[in-house]
């Protein structure tokens, strides 16, 4: 399966957005804990049995106030700096005008024009993610010809497929659902891998913090990046289910 982790340039106030807004976070820090992300999905990529595929935005995708400077370079570096230069990495620049038609003409080229048997589109905010997930989506490819990984509030953090879909807006929310009846739709068979969550949202980054301690405490650490800011930052759940400092 070839994995393709679709990667923003690591930039103030256009990555994880959302938790400067509405959690303690401020933009420095989002960006920070976006790259600690990115490198821990990266690093599960690169133990599983997938091929990665870094697919990253250019100054054509991006808002005007971030279509400056060598977008691919600051994405290589990301990857690179943690992953190391001898890295078996492909880099490549999302086509089209939304996210969906960006994913839609990834994956149908990498199905229909470069022959892949199967391609999986795997968020670059799912620090939780392991080789065993990953390795268990692929296999599932075999049986189904779309495998969707659900996610916080409908979404999804992975979603695999053998077979093209309809993508026209096919990431409307809730993603789970839309990409399910795209998938039905075509007559493709539709499974399922395990639940993770995202941190692009303060109820995800929340679940991800309650994942990596509840982890730390059954001796089974992971996310090595991300746990190592989120420890840094004094980040925790409260007893009240809120995110707070410690």
């Amino acid at each position: 399966m070839i994995v393709v982790v679709p990667v923003d340039p690591p930039r103030d106030g256009l990555v994880l957005s959302a938790l400067a807004d509405q959690s303690p976070l401020t933009d420095s820090e989002a960006t920070s804990l976006y790259e600690a992300a990115v490198a821990d999905v990266c690093r599960a990529v690169a133990s599983s049995g997938g091929d990665l595929l870094v697919n990253y935005r250019d100054a054509g995708t991006l808002p005007e106030t971030h279509a400056d400077g060598d977008l691919e370079a600051e994405v290589r570096a990301l990857v690179v700096e943690d992953l190391g230069e001898d890295a078996a990495v492909r880099f490549e620049r999302q086509v089209g005008s939304s996210r969906s038609a960006r994913v839609g003409n990834t994956v149908t080229h990498l199905l229909e024009q470069e022959g892949a048997q199967s391609v999986g589109v795997l968020e670059p905010t799912a620090p939780l993610v392991n080789r065993t997930e990953i390795d268990g989506a692929a296999m599932s490819l075999r049986r189904d010809d779309v495998v969707l990984g659900p996610s916080t509030g409908g979404s999804v953090y992975f979603a695999g497929f053998s077979e093209p879909i309809d993508f026209t807006d096919a990431h409307t929310p809730p993603e789970l659902s839309t990409l399910a009846r795209r998938g039905a739709d075509a007559g493709l068979g539709v499974g399922f891998a395990p639940m993770l969550p995202t941190i692009r949202t303060p109820a995800g980054l929340r679940e991800t913090i309650a994942g990596l301690e509840a982890r730390r405490a059954a001796g089974r650490p992971s996310a090595e990046a991300t746990a190592a800011l989120v420890g840094k930052l004094g980040l925790r759940v409260g007893e009240d289910g809120g995110l707070e400092r410690a």
